[in-house]
């Protein structure tokens, strides 16, 4: 695992515990932002329409930052923040092949987080929303 605990993150799905690395150089205010809501907990969901991927929906919460760093082809791991405009806003979590898109269209979001440690899991997680349903997602300052 590499980073210090300031650049990580623990991501927990269900029974899932995941941790990440800020992309602080990267998507820095993504990142600011982003950390300021810590700890962050909600539900997540299957993506409808990017491949193999869960998604966190956040409705028109105005989430205060631009695009940078952005990509509509997510690599297996990697977190997205899509800050709003044509969809609502989200998070988007890869765990496998994925382009992000919603019922508008193709998207590009924000790769501000990426799996560092459980990657392992990152298939039995996403099976797991697909074929029992949401569950709780909750990102938390990480400890040693």
């Amino acid at each position: 695992m590499s980073g210090t605990p300031a650049e990580l993150l623990k991501v927990t799905v269900g029974p899932f515990v995941f941790v990440a690395r800020f992309e602080l150089e990267k998507a820095p205010e993504t990142c600011r932002i982003f950390k300021s809501f810590l700890p962050f907990r909600n539900q997540t969901i299957h993506s409808r329409w990017s491949g193999e991927a869960v998604w966190v929906p956040l409705g028109n919460f105005a989430f205060g930052a631009g695009f940078e760093n952005h990509t509509s082809h997510p690599s297996r791991g990697d977190i997205l923040l899509y800050p709003g405009g044509f969809s609502e806003t989200e998070l988007l979590f890869a765990y496998g092949s994925s382009q992000f898109a919603s019922k508008m269209g193709v998207l590009a979001g924000n790769h501000f987080l990426t799996i560092v440690e459980g990657r392992e899991h990152l298939e039995a997680m996403g099976r797991m929303v697909l074929w029992q349903g949401a569950q709780a997602i909750v990102f938390e300052a990480f400890s040693a």
